[in-house]
This record gives C-alpha cells, sequence and structure tokens, in this order.
C-alpha cells in the first residue's frame, strides 16, 4: 500500500552510514517533509539527536513493500501512519 506524502508530514529519517549525526544517536531521525518529488522521494527537514535540522534532498520514502537501501539514506513512514493506511487503526481526533 502506497501512503501519498504531502509537505508538512512526520517521517523516519535513517542517514546514511558515514553520516556524522548518526554518531549521536544510532536508528532513526525524526524528519517534515519539506517537498514532494513523488510517491517515492522527497525533501526532508531532520532533527538530530540534539534537536537541530538539516536537510535532507531527494530522500527516496520507503513504502510498504519496498527494500530499505543497506547504507541508510532513506525516510519510511511510522508504524502507527502505516497501521492507519491499513486501517489496522481507526484515525482519531484529538479532542480539547
Amino acid at each position: 500500500m502506497i501512503i501519498k506524502p504531502t509537505v508538512g508530514r512526520v517521517v523516519l529519517f535513517t542517514p546514511s552510514v558515514n553520516d556524522p549525526t548518526r554518531q549521536l544517536a544510532p536508528g532513526p531521525q525524526a524528519a517534515i517533509v519539506c517537498y514532494v518529488h513523488g510517491d517515492r522521494m522527497v525533501n526532508l527537514a531532520v532533527f538530530d539527536a540534539n534537536g537541530r535540522t538539516y536537510p535532507a534532498s531527494s530522500v527516496t520514502l520507503v513504502q510498504e513493500g519496498d527494500e530499505k537501501p543497506d547504507q541508510g539514506y532513506y525516510a519510511e513512514w511510522m508504524p502507527y501512519q502505516k497501521a492507519v493506511a491499513k486501517g489496522e487503526i481507526p484515525p482519531t481526533l484529538h479532542k480539547s
């Protein structure tokens, strides 16, 4: 199932194995979609482990069933977003 990326959506970004930000905290980093090239490529504003942002351009957006690049530098949807898209979790609205 393809989830259409749109500007402002939050994704998880995995930097390349040689990226110095990976030294601060291994694993994915929070990122916001800034530009959509297509269903599988986006530009991101990425947040490092200290909350500083840096750009990541032309990032592969891994969709359901796609292979993740071995060396990193890709984005993916969060597990919650994938579950909502599949209908496993109903979307909720926060009511104050």
